[in-house]
């Protein structure tokens, strides 16, 4: 399994737009992706808005590249959640999920 890692600013309004824009319109066309496993919006309060961390999870850098293409580095951010952003990483972090441990809440 594959944690996919991104990490972008923005104000606080912009923020609470693109938390929509994440549920509504990323997570729908993340799931028609094979191998596509799940996903998660965090947010903390920073000064001067929002930071957002966006975390997938994948089964194989071959369904991270199904969706990002031939580079699964490359950050993929389309022009409107671009307009939501104050910064953005123009990459992002794939990581191996090595020790996996969930508690039930």
């Amino acid at each position: 399994m594959i944690a996919r890692i991104w990490r972008a600013t923005a104000t606080r309004d912009k923020a609470l737009t693109y938390q929509h824009h994440f549920a509504t319109r990323v997570v729908p066309h993340l799931r028609a992706i094979d191998g596509f496993s799940g996903a998660s919006l965090l947010r903390r309060e920073i000064a001067g808005g929002s930071e957002l961390l966006a975390l997938t999870l994948w089964r194989s850098l071959d369904s991270i590249r199904a969706f990002a293409g031939p580079d699964p580095d490359k950050a993929i951010v389309d022009s409107d959640a671009q307009a939501m952003l104050t910064t953005f990483d123009a990459t992002a972090g794939n990581y191996e999920i090595v020790v996996d441990i969930r508690e039930d809440a």
